[in-house]
């Protein structure tokens, strides 16, 4: 690590490659960077001194030491084709994470769902109690309004993303997983056993001193301890061998409250300003990585009652006339389900609003997508979202999802295909007791905030 050189990202607009840049900058490092378009990430960059080009050009890294570029940039790209020529090296950004997160100790949360919310958590919990992590995250802490930092302490915190295999680069200090699931199986050769070998792998790579923080309900991940070499420290709530468990849990409107014990001692209780069981989890494991970094048990309970969340994660977009309007970025089945049954704990009537993302995941997923919507009162599907490149997959589509949704789980699913059929349906008919849920990886949050900057303007206009 040299912070006397110039670092290049090629589409340094996204969550994590805008997480890294930011921590470099913070470091000292020289960042460039290029992308197709200017956005919130871009700017925040360019006030912190990065010079940002909008647009792809090969002139933009000559005098470049260094290029870092992501998964979805293709290799005919111009500005990495010209490093290539100029033998400027070259890294994928979770080389160059895991320089930053091997260097320290390296706190990487992995899993199948809640990444970037205990990611988000352990770094702000750490933050407030004085820890100064440095910590780079897929997604916004809404409490300081950034995804990355570059602390001055011996932490780096960070998402392990498994989508790709591009966790396996990380030797960290404490290995989290949440859950494993049947996810980007298209990365895996369709095989979930792939998948499997290469969480074990993940967890058999963490340094002698390191310690597997690991969830024992999930019974995938239970299965896969008996090949794990590394010290392992459980947690669960239905598990009766979990080394930490939770009870008395109170599920509430947008909180939630329980007593987490290690063994036969309750430590405490922990209250939480964020919805849902699956929020139990999550701070169950944030709670045994802060410990397991020195900080006591009180100071932790302080803090993590003052996490509001990241951002796209049941993020409160607007609530007018008792109407309430909720995005969240859930996009696997097991997702959607813990979001609705957090959007249930407001007594509200819920309309599920969920933009499938990619053919391949609705492929692989269409029967679990079709039981997921049980607990909504109504449901609306649009076209599927994908990214560009992805070839549609024969007989896969939303009408056909809509179809196996009213046969499985909720017989008031409909398919509006637009984001534009969405909104005006809404603004029609949404009524004082509604709860509007958008839901998806790709740009259906655009809904919620038209939806929502409507009902304000529509309240002030009385």
């Amino acid at each position: 690590m040299n912070t006397t050189e110039r670092v290049h990202f090629i589409g340094i607009g996204g969550y994590g490659m805008s997480a890294i840049a930011r921590v470099m900058l913070e470091m000292g490092y020289t960042v460039t960077g290029s992308d197709v378009a200017a956005q919130e990430l871009t700017e925040k960059l360019i006030q912190k001194g990065a010079k940002v080009y909008i647009g792809h050009e090969a002139e933009q890294v000559q005098g470049a030491d260094l290029v870092v570029y992501s998964t979805a940039l293709p290799k005919d790209n111009v500005e990495r084709v010209e490093a290539e020529r100029l033998n400027i090296p070259i890294l994928h950004r979770s080389q160059m994470l895991a320089r930053l997160l091997n260097e320290r100790k390296g706190v990487a949360v992995a899993g199948a769902h809640g990444k970037t919310t205990t990611s988000s958590m352990i770094a702000l919990v750490m933050e407030e109690c004085g820890v100064d992590p440095t910590y780079i995250i897929g997604g916004e802490i809404m409490n300081v309004g950034t995804n990355a930092k570059a602390g001055q302490g011996e932490f780096v915190v960070a998402e392990a993303d498994e989508s790709d295999g591009s966790f396996l680069q990380y030797h960290p200090w404490l290995g989290i997983v949440t859950n494993i699931e049947p996810d980007h199986l298209e990365n895996y050769g369709g095989d979930f056993e792939q998948l499997k070998k290469a969480y074990v792998q993940f967890l058999n790579q963490l340094r002698e001193d390191g310690t597997a923080v690991v969830c024992a309900d999930d019974p995938t991940v239970a299965s896969l301890l008996p090949q794990v070499k590394a010290s392992v420290v459980s947690y669960g709530i239905d598990s009766q061998t979990a080394d930490y468990t939770a009870e008395d849990i109170q599920l509430g409107d947008r909180q939630v409250s329980f007593t987490m014990k290690h063994g036969a001692e309750a430590l405490g209780e922990i209250r939480l300003s964020v919805p849902g069981r699956h929020n139990v989890y999550n701070a169950m494991a944030t709670v045994i990585v802060c410990l397991k970094a020195g900080i006591p048990f009180a100071d932790i309970a302080g803090a993590i009652i003052r996490f509001n969340g990241a951002k796209r994660r049941f993020q409160v977009l607007g609530e007018v006339d008792d109407i309430l309007v909720i995005d969240d970025y859930a996009h696997h089945p097991t997702e959607i389900q813990a979001t609705i049954s957090a959007a249930k704990a407001t007594g509200k009537r819920i309309i599920a609003v969920f933009q499938p993302q990619r053919y391949t995941r609705t492929f692989f997923l269409l029967d679990a997508f079709s039981r997921a919507f049980g607990e909504a009162d109504e449901v609306i599907i649009t076209d599927i979202y994908s990214p560009a490149g992805e070839k549609q997959i024969e007989g896969v589509s939303s009408g056909k999802l809509v179809e196996l949704i009213i046969a499985n789980s909720n017989p008031g699913a409909r398919h509006l295909p637009a984001k534009e059929d969405v909104l005006a349906d809404l603004k029609d008919r949404i009524a004082p007791g509604d709860l509007v849920l958008t839901m998806g990886a790709g740009d259906i949050w655009k809904v919620g905030y038209q939806l929502a900057d409507h009902l304000k303007q529509r309240a002030g206009s009385r």
